[in-house]
């Protein structure tokens, strides 16, 4: 008898089948991350799941890019420990989970000057030799359009300014339509127009289904567009939940140590957070 081919198998590769929704895309449980000597995490417990965007905010040094350098498994945990997809970290080759989760570094740097157009498809490297390898054209010119450079497609990389750089490396990640993504301040070098854009990107992917993790120093931006926020603090989080509750005075103050007024947008009902000067 011919026994059926999985379509999550190729190439000893376990292909990663949609998220049900709300489910668990990545957690972490009694979670401690040491570099050097210094505990930089400690006692995390968090998880992101399928239909969401969770925002890491919290002030310089408070671990919020180690905690998501932990969630991608590039980091590993002194005690506690990371599930993706409801499995341990550890039960996942690197190429299973360059399928799961799609990371988004503060910096974007290449050794060559490689076209914009190259560096994009980079991102569909995980699916090569899968049925999925179809779709690299259509991913690639997706996210072009979704970021807004296709229309310096041809130009180098490196010749790029920094903002162009961000969302051409937004680009890449977006290509690789993994159902979980990791980004580490993906605004920082943007205007105003592309900040908006960018999180309007990632209201877009929780809606499709996927579960988006997204470091911010902007709280208005936590604040208007994740369902929910984690505030690190001192390598621990202090509070987790729907920013409309866990954004107070009070909190913030405390955590950033400057004094803030937090109120209602008039017409939105978002809270905005503006230091008290």
């Amino acid at each position: 008898m011919k026994v059926p081919r999985n379509p999550f198998r190729a190439r000893g590769r376990r292909l990663p089948g949609p998220l049900s929704p709300g489910a668990a895309a990545v957690e972490a449980h009694g979670l401690r991350v040491r570099l050097g000597r210094r505990a930089v995490l400690d006692s995390i417990d968090l998880t992101a799941h399928a239909g969401e965007v969770l925002a890491l905010v919290g002030p310089n040094g408070a671990g919020k890019s180690t905690l998501l350098a932990a969630l991608a498994a590039d980091l590993p945990a002194e005690n506690g420990g990371i599930r993706i997809d409801g499995r341990p970290v550890t039960d996942w080759s690197a190429a299973e989970l360059a399928l799961r989760r799609a990371v988004l570094p503060q910096t974007a740097a290449l050794s060559f000057p490689f076209p914009v157009a190259d560096v994009v498809r980079m991102g569909r490297a995980p699916w090569a030799g899968t049925e999925r390898a179809d779709e690299d054209d259509p991913a690639v010119a997706a996210a072009m359009a979704a970021t807004e450079v296709a229309e310096f497609a041809a130009r180098s990389f490196s010749a790029l300014s920094g903002g162009e750089r961000a969302r051409v490396a937004l680009a890449r990640v977006l290509a690789q339509r993994a159902p979980l993504l990791l980004l580490d301040e993906p605004t920082a070098a943007l205007d105003l127009r592309h900040q908006e854009l960018v999180l309007r990107i990632c209201r877009e992917r929780a809606a499709a289904g996927d579960a988006v993790v997204v470091v911010l120093h902007d709280l208005g931006l936590a604040a208007a567009y994740a369902d929910r926020a984690a505030v690190l603090h001192g390598g621990r989080i202090a509070v987790a939940g729907p920013p409309a509750e866990v954004f107070t005075g009070g909190l913030l103050g405390e955590v950033y140590r400057q004094p803030v007024e937090v109120f209602p947008h008039p017409r939105t009902g978002v809270p905005l957070v503006v230091p008290d000067r």
